[in-house]
């Protein structure tokens, strides 16, 4: 058998000890056919092979993302503008203001998850009157994690949010004295007003959809991700929402794997929704590159524990039993897996009373099924997943969440939060995921930073005994989440006869050092064998650009999770339509100070116009310590 791509003189990880020291590997039919020396696999090499060589590079299996809204997110990426990863608040500001300016009527701006105010050198978010002065006209939409949501008066006109609008069950609107909104949305814990006034924006057409969902896809590829698992979402209808990448699966245009859950969208009609769906959809139907999973995350919405942090721990209702075990016992006759949302321990105690029940009766015997999130689950619940032989999806929110978790309950708390060590101790699956994009990001190195380091984007220290190695994490979210599709034999590893998924990384994960993991992308990476994202040293193998539709698209700007390169070039440009005058009465509102500081006499703004890096905290601001810059 001979290889359509060969890829030598690399550092291959893999999980097999038989592959251990490897350099080189072969693929073919986007299998892989060989994996060893380079001696080894160039004789499976003919005239017509591509061969590449990796220069040393550390090569890992395909990222896999056992939980993260992909599809969701895909029809909304080009219309995003994301802070994930950005340094600063000065920095999310002067490009909201340089979005404002080119983002034309009616749409919106929007800022829709991943990002927290303690990433930011001043560690606090933007205020009301701040997106105020910038934008005046333009809708703007920020959602904070799962609590808030900020919008400029702009938006709350065009959402028709007035004195006379009432909150839904479950959440607050800000008001003025006068009892007008201030443009403050706060869920208490419900998210339902958060994510039903984004609903009201302007949506893309479906021709751009489509190129949304190609270059979120690319973006994914960026951090060597090549497969996920869709945990659906809320207003994520089937099969509408579907079509998108329907459509590119039959067009050969799908650069990440894709397993779909299944998500009920009508209280109260949840058991239609799923019954409607077993007799209309064949479970597993699709393909390698697109299959379904299931169902969940959501099952029953009685049985949704908000995870907001900021909040007191709901208590689902009374009728929360019976509502889940009517879907779960459908599910179970019908042999359809399932995942559930599960934040709090003791939600996690009613729901496998309820699954235990439906198990005496109708045996699980085998049926894989998952918990989402599980941040505080407990030993006892752990020993109960594992005796039903389920599994627990993990998810990076507490490196998002983690100050806010520690507030309210406490460091020693929070040092299990999740218990992901035992749960390896005790054997039960777990994969690792994201849960984004509107609370975490999408970026699978943050996560495994957060699994490593034990640390916050803020950099609140979470975890000291119960950090995990580097091995380990990489596991989680490579053979580990193979089982939560169960595709544990085809995906998860660089193996000979599993499907051919790799990443050639820019920096070594094995070797560099803590503070660099979350800095980690893909310099190479490849799907069903073919390169899907190529750049760096591999830049001439890079696939044909997809032209980025609309061409007013923050994707267009700044291409999502934060480049310094890439952002450092575009927010040092004269795009900006405004007089110089305005630009530093811009940055001056961002920083609520302006002209000198009082102890050493700088000029802020002359600094802040200039080149010299403010987010560095080992320059020029850190270096002086400037007390009004936060630091």
């Amino acid at each position: 058998m001979k290889a359509d791509l060969i890829l030598y003189n690399g550092k291959i990880y893999s999980h097999v000890p038989e592959n251990k020291g490897a350099t080189a590997v072969a693929i073919k039919d986007g299998k892989f056919i060989a994996v060893g020396t380079d001696s080894d696999i160039m004789t499976f090499s003919t005239a017509s092979t591509q061969i590449i060589d990796l220069k040393q590079k550390r090569v890992v299996p395909g990222i896999n993302d056992s939980h993260i809204h992909l599809i969701r997110g895909g029809l909304n990426y080009n219309l995003e503008l994301r802070w994930d990863g950005v340094p600063s608040l000065a920095d999310a500001m002067r490009m909201l203001k340089q979005q404002v300016d080119i983002t034309p009527s009616p749409q919106w701006v929007r800022v829709v998850g991943g990002w927290s105010e303690f990433q930011f050198a001043e560690r606090r978010m933007p205020t009301l009157q701040e997106i105020n002065e910038i934008a005046p006209d333009t809708p703007v939409f920020i959602l904070h994690l799962y609590d808030r949501a900020l919008l400029n008066a702009a938006a709350l006109r065009a959402v028709g949010y007035t004195k006379d609008t009432p909150a839904p069950p479950g959440s607050h609107i800000e008001r003025d004295s006068k009892g007008n909104p201030t443009g403050m949305l706060i869920a208490t814990p419900n998210a339902l007003i958060l994510y039903s006034t984004l609903a009201k924006g302007p949506k893309l057409s479906y021709e751009h959809q489509i190129n949304s969902t190609r270059h979120y896809m690319k973006e994914l590829n960026r951090f060597g991700i090549t497969s996920v698992i869709d945990a659906g979402g809320g207003f994520q209808n089937f099969p509408d929402d579907y079509k998108v990448v329907n459509e590119l699966n039959e067009k050969k245009q799908l650069t990440v794997r894709i397993a779909y859950n299944l998500f009920t969208q009508r209280p109260k009609q949840e058991f239609e929704d799923f019954s409607d769906w077993i007799d209309n959809v064949k479970l597993y139907q699709g393909d390698d590159m697109y299959r379904h999973n299931g169902a969940g995350e959501m099952l029953a919405f009685s049985a949704a524990d908000f995870e907001d942090f900021l909040q007191p721990r709901p208590d689902l209702s009374e009728n929360m039993e019976g509502e889940l075990e009517k879907v779960v016992r459908l599910l179970v006759e019908n042999r359809w897996p399932f995942r559930l949302h599960a934040t709090y321990n003791e939600s996690i105690t009613r729901f496998l009373n309820v699954f235990e029940k439906i198990n005496q009766e109708i045996p699980f015997n085998g049926l894989p099924w998952i918990f989402d999130h599980a941040e505080t689950i407990d030993e006892h619940n752990i020993e109960r997943v594992k005796k039903l032989g389920g599994g627990i999806a993990i998810q990076s929110r507490m490196a998002y969440q983690g100050e806010y978790f520690t507030d309210r309950y406490g460091a020693l708390a929070a040092e299990s939060t999740p218990p992901i060590k035992k749960m390896l101790e005790m054997e039960v699956p777990v994969g690792a995921g994201s849960d984004a994009t509107r609370v975490s990001s999408y970026n699978p190195w943050v996560g495994m930073y957060w699994l490593t380091a034990c640390k916050t984007v803020g950099g609140l220290q979470l975890y000291h005994d119960t950090r995990l190695d580097r091995q380990t994490a990489l596991e989680l979210y490579t053979r580990g989440s193979a089982w939560f599709s169960q595709e544990q034999a085809k995906k998860g590893d660089i193996k000979t006869g599993m499907l051919a998924a790799l990443a050639v990384l820019d920096r070594d994960y094995v070797t560099v050092s803590e503070e660099e993991v979350k800095n980690i992308e893909a310099e190479l990476t490849v799907v069903d064998g073919k390169i899907v994202y190529a750049k760096g040293d591999f830049s001439s193998y890079t696939p044909p650009a997809i032209p980025i539709l609309p061409d007013w698209s923050p994707t267009n700007s700044y291409n999502g999770y934060y480049s310094a390169d890439v952002h450092g070039k575009k927010l040092s440009s004269n795009n900006v339509t405004t007089t110089p005058h305005n630009h530093n009465h811009v940055a001056s509102a961002v920083h609520n100070c302006a002209g000198a500081c009082n102890v050493h006499a700088h000029d802020h703004n002359k600094a802040r116009m200039s080149n010299i890096p403010v987010n560095n905290y080992t320059a020029f601001w850190g270096a002086f310590g400037c007390s009004c810059f936060a630091f």
